[in-house]
């Protein structure tokens, strides 16, 4: 393991410690390490279309919208080899959120974000990609694989 000095001014130095200490890290090195790793994978994720990875998408919707949960449901049924779950929840009177978890490439992942995102009804969307490289070093980073 190799040794990093990072300079930060007081008020940056008390704001990173308040996170060590909220996110319960033994140590602000174990908290810079983990915001590397962030850095690095998206680096890694924004960079390729081929590599493997989980993530989540989350998207709310009009539940009015004539046909929109059937073509929402449409998507993924064409997408199954993707799509690991997906959760359901009615927030008001005319809006749902869906949060699909998805795995595979990150292409085909992006494909199937931008298709339920681009569908008129939907509103707000995001997508969360993780690498599933299981190489990233950390204890608790590499995943179980999953057969369709």
């Amino acid at each position: 393991m190799q040794r990093v000095t990072v300079s930060l001014d007081e008020n940056e130095t008390a704001a990173f410690d308040a996170i060590v200490v909220e996110q319960g890290y033994a140590s602000r090195s174990e908290a810079i390490r983990d915001l590397v790793r962030r850095a690095v994978d998206t680096r890694r994720l924004n960079a390729t279309v081929d590599g493997s990875c989980v993530a989540n998408l989350s998207y709310v919707y009009d539940h009015h919208r004539a046909t929109l949960s059937r073509r929402l449901t449409e998507l993924q049924h064409a997408h199954h080899d993707l799509v690991v779950a997906t959760t359901h929840v009615h927030l008001d009177h005319d809006n749902c959120l869906e949060s699909t978890m998805l795995k595979g490439t990150v292409a085909a992942v992006r494909a199937l974000a931008d298709a339920i995102e681009a569908t008129n009804g939907v509103r707000y969307t995001t997508l969360n990609l993780i690498s599933d490289s299981g190489s990233a070093g950390h204890p608790h980073d590499s995943m179980p694989s999953h057969n369709h």
